[in-house]
């Protein structure tokens, strides 16, 4: 009785293991790049993001600008430095005047550009005071311009237009730019 053959012979599994190893160090080849690829744009998205958040966060400090529930004294928006430092106050707790001490409940805000990081500041009365902090970090990025700018208009509650750019530290290419627009109702 003859016996039937099962399976595969030798012939043949060394023919599959050949065509399916080429395969796999094709595909090996473009894992490196692939990868790299995704973390580029993964990168890029987190600038993105932290761009808009803080552009987003600046945009919110400016509509606040000049609400009093009273008689408050003073320049409720100060644009210095070429466009790249802005200070806001407004009415916080509502008590009818801004409060300027103690520093911690200050109803002024600075917001600059200095040496490539954007910076805050809570009672700022200047833009060149000491004791500003980074809300970026120029580790990961670097700021390259913001600015902020007023645009009057007959009859109109004035606009606010926020810009900031930034790129990836050690990158060419990463770079991303915001525009935001915001209006003063209280200026």
């Amino acid at each position: 009785m003859p016996v039937a053959q099962q399976g595969f012979s030798l012939t043949e599994v060394l023919v599959a293991m050949a065509i399916s190893s080429v395969l796999l160090m094709s595909a090996a080849r473009f894992l490196p790049g692939l990868q790299r690829a995704i973390l580029l744009q993964t990168q890029q998205q987190e600038l993105e993001e932290e761009i808009w958040l803080r552009v987003a966060g600046i945009g919110k400090h400016l509509q606040r600008a000049g609400y009093c529930a009273g008689d408050c004294q003073g320049e409720a928006l100060k644009i210095a430095q070429g466009s790249e430092c802005v200070i806001v106050q407004w009415d916080e707790n509502s008590n009818g005047r801004w409060e300027t001490t103690p520093a911690g409940a200050a109803e002024q805000t600075g917001f600059r550009l200095s040496d490539g990081a954007l910076e805050t500041l809570r009672g700022a009365t200047q833009c060149s005071a000491n004791g500003w902090e980074r809300v970026t970090d120029p580790g990961r990025i670097t700021v390259e311009y913001f600015q902020v700018q007023r645009v009057l208009r007959a009859g109109f509650a004035p606009e606010l237009t926020i810009v900031l750019g930034a790129s990836l530290k050690g990158q060419h290419g990463g770079r991303f730019e915001a525009h935001h627009r915001v209006t003063g109702f209280n200026l």
